[in-house]
């Protein structure tokens, strides 16, 4: 069946001249000229485009989904090479360690552990957030990608008791 924008239904009228009224889509003829069977003919093809419009539709946005999560894993596994190349886990002898999403360098002697509860230097965030004094914390990684200076962690915090 071909869709043709500008068709006319060219079945013939009493007067034996063919229908010029305009008819579109999956219509083989005008309302007034169409049998059953071409009814039933036009509605079976807008069925099935349609069905196979949303099928396609689907299966593109699936496609999609999936492409995104690749290229998102795939961006995942580059920044942690970089990151490993880039890490570093001692500053002038010290072992150093992320705590949240900053780096603070451990003087004591022996090694933190992710996990790990410390005690970080009151600085002016935590002073308005927490009051005055040291704040806990936890390690979360080990080294850091951070060439700055860094904060000294003031000792391991108790534990909880949990």
């Amino acid at each position: 069946m071909t869709d043709h924008q500008d068709r006319t239904c060219g079945r013939p009228t009493r007067s034996g001249s063919p229908c010029k009224i305009r008819i579109s889509g999956s219509d083989v003829a005008c309302g007034t000229h169409a049998t059953k069977q071409d009814k039933a003919v036009a509605e079976a093809h807008r069925r099935g485009w349609s069905e196979g419009y949303r099928s396609g539709n689907e299966s593109s946005t699936s496609f999609s989904k999936s492409r995104i999560e690749r290229l998102e894993h795939r961006v995942e596994e580059l920044e942690e090479q970089l990151d490993a190349t880039r890490r570093v886990y001692q500053v002038d002898g010290h072992q150093v360690v992320e705590v949240g999403r900053y780096s603070y360098r451990w003087r004591g002697s022996e090694p933190l552990e992710v996990g790990d509860r410390v005690l970080l230097p009151e600085n002016y965030v935590s002073r308005m957030k927490d009051g005055p004094g040291p704040t806990a914390g936890v390690v979360s990684k080990l080294g850091t990608t951070y060439r700055g200076q860094l904060s000294d962690i003031v000792r391991r915090a108790p534990a909880t008791g949990k």
